[in-house]
């Protein structure tokens, strides 16, 4: 099966119909994904700093990496799942989206990094753990880190404004009335 097909079938589901057929499940997902990714980059943000040197300078890296990066972790897998439901309710406007796509090349980097940040500066983390900051590679991974993530919200964002109003070429379901949404249950 080809991805265009996936994409056509992933939005045909049950669920994807009942997520877009929705009037809060949507923005409900999109809230969840937005406090997911607050706590992605939150937790990040506090560990690349203390390896740059700026905060917590005086803790011990690694004990700051413990403190935050299972958080880093619960946020991720939160992120993943509501992307993924999202995504699957308008597959093929998302998949064909530059957006999109940036974003998803972005985390792949993102993950990258963090790869060349284990195999680089981790693997010597017991030499400069007490150390204000971590060595060079440790710092420019760091940077790298920062602004892939900030990056990857600029992105995530911009999905949302080039595919308001596109759609897969479906109807809206005949029985859903948003003026009937915003005014309320019918007077009895």
């Amino acid at each position: 099966m080809d991805f265009i097909a996936f994409c056509k079938s992933l939005q045909s589901t049950a669920l994807a119909s009942g997520i877009r057929d929705s009037l809060l499940l949507f923005p409900l997902l999109e809230a969840l994904h937005v406090m997911a990714l607050v706590l992605v980059f939150g937790s990040i943000v506090v560990v690349d700093l203390r390896a740059l040197g700026l905060a917590s300078r005086s803790r011990l890296f690694s004990r700051v990496a413990a403190d935050t990066l299972h958080w880093t972790w619960v946020g991720f897998a939160a992120a993943c799942i509501t992307g993924a439901l999202m995504f699957s309710t308008n597959a093929q406007v998302y998949a064909a989206n530059r957006f999109f796509q940036v974003k998803m090349l972005l985390l792949l980097l993102a993950g990258l990094n963090m790869l060349l940040f284990q195999f680089t500066a981790g693997r010597r983390l017991a030499h400069w753990d007490a150390a204000p900051s971590a060595p060079g590679i440790g710092k420019w991974a760091a940077a790298l880190s920062l602004a892939l993530w900030l990056s990857i919200i600029c992105m995530g964002r911009l999905i949302g404004f080039a595919t308001t109003g596109a759609a897969s070429h479906e109807p809206p379901p005949a029985n859903i009335d948003f003026d009937d949404f915003l005014s309320g249950p019918p007077a009895k």
